[in-house]
C-alpha cells in the first residue's frame, strides 16, 4: 500500500495507481474539494479509465485511526504546507508522530520539502544544510532514520506528479529538498 499524504489534487495518486495496478494507493488530504476531480476519475469503471486501486480519504494525518499504523509499504509527502509541513519538519509532534507510525518497519517515507519566508516558520526560515540536519534529528527520535537528504532534481520534481512540482521546475530559485527516511526496525512507535 502506498500512502500519499497531503495529496492535494490527487495527481500523484492517479499516477501511482496507474503505474502499480496491483498496489492500493491512498491519497489523504484534509481538503476534500482539492481531491474531488481525481477521485471522480478514479471511481469510473476500469473500462473508461477508472482506477479501482486508487482511494481518496478526507482526513488530517494526525486524525487517522491508529489501526492504520504500520500498514504502508511507502509513504510520500510532496510540498506539504500548514500542519503537515510543520509535522514533516518535526515541529508539530502530533503530526510528526502520525507520519512516523504509518510505514511498515524498514519501509520508507519520502518527503519533498520547500520552505519559504511566507510559510511563517521561525524555527526554519529556509532550508539549508543546518536546517535539514535539525529536521533529521527531530525525525530520528520518532523512529525514522535518514536514508538520504539532498536537493531535489528536476527528475524528482517530475516524478512527484504534483501541480506544485510543475510550477517549481520553472522557478529554480526556491530550494526543494528530497528527504528519504526509513522506519527503523527497532522503532518503539506502534
Amino acid at each position: 500500500m502506498i500512502l500519499d499524504l497531503g495529496t492535494g489534487d490527487g495527481r500523484a495518486v492517479v499516477a501511482a495507481a496507474a503505474r502499480e495496478p496491483s498496489s492500493l494507493v491512498l491519497g489523504i488530504d484534509a481538503n476534500a474539494a482539492s481531491m474531488a476531480e481525481s477521485s471522480r476519475r478514479a471511481s469510473r469503471s476500469p473500462a473508461t479509465g477508472g482506477l479501482p486501486n486508487a482511494v481518496f480519504i478526507v482526513s488530517a494525518v494526525e486524525a487517522l485511526p491508529a489501526a492504520v499504523s504500520g500498514w504502508a509499504d511507502e509513504v510520500t509527502i510532496a510540498f506539504p504546507w500548514g500542519s503537515l509541513l510543520r509535522g514533516s519538519l518535526g515541529l508539530d509532534p502530533a503530526v510528526a508522530d502520525a507520519i512516523a507510525r504509518l510505514p511498515k518497519l524498514s519501509r520508507r517515507v519520502t518527503i519533498l520539502l520547500l520552505v519559504t519566508e511566507r510559510d511563517g516558520i521561525p524555527e526554519v526560515p529556509c532550508l539549508d544544510d543546518r536546517a535539514i540536519a535539525a529536521v533529521i534529528g527531530r525525525q530520528v527520535v520518532r523512529g525514522l532514520e535518514i536514508v538520504s537528504a539532498r536537493p531535489a532534481t528536476a527528475e524528482d520534481l517530475a516524478d512527484a506528479h504534483s501541480s506544485w512540482a510543475r510550477r517549481l521546475r520553472v522557478n529554480r530559485e526556491r530550494p526543494v529538498w528530497r528527504l528519504v527516511f526509513r522506519r527503523h526496525p527497532a522503532s518503539l512507535a506502534p
